[in-house]
């Protein structure tokens, strides 16, 4: 791993760390890791008006719930594990309180809207299976 980018480093060791302390499929966040490709300080604006933040693109609409905690949208955009717990935090709520199977929880990480969910769905199985 050594021979790795520290981005690459940082993603797989936060990934897997935040995978167990949030009891998540460590491949499945990885994937998203990867499928994300977000950097630190890095904010992209979606068309319905929120943003994707950081290195795993925490969507800002996730925000609202997490401000009582004091949780802000620098918090999700600092480099280490912090948004990787954040991303872990959130999938797990996917794979707990959504519909469909493993994959559609996931996918809906990016989108709940069907079409959207099926491609990221799809690169996401691929990504994962590397895992």
């Amino acid at each position: 791993m050594l021979d790795l980018p520290p981005i690459q480093q940082e993603r797989i060791v936060c990934s897997i760390a935040a995978a167990i302390k949030y009891q998540v499929p460590a491949n499945i966040l990885l994937a998203i890791a990867e499928k994300e490709g977000g950097k630190p300080g890095m904010v992209v604006t979606n068309k319905n008006g929120t943003y994707d933040v950081g290195p795993m693109q925490f969507n800002t609409v996730y925000l609202h719930e997490l401000r009582k905690y004091g949780i802000t949208l620098a918090h999700v955009a600092v480099k280490g594990c912090y948004p990787y717990d954040l991303a872990a935090w959130r999938l797990r709520q996917h794979l707990l309180h959504d519909k469909g199977n493993i994959w559609v929880r996931s996918a809906n990480y990016h989108s709940r809207t069907p079409n959207r969910n099926l491609q990221y769905k799809e690169d996401l199985v691929r990504k994962a299976e590397k895992w």
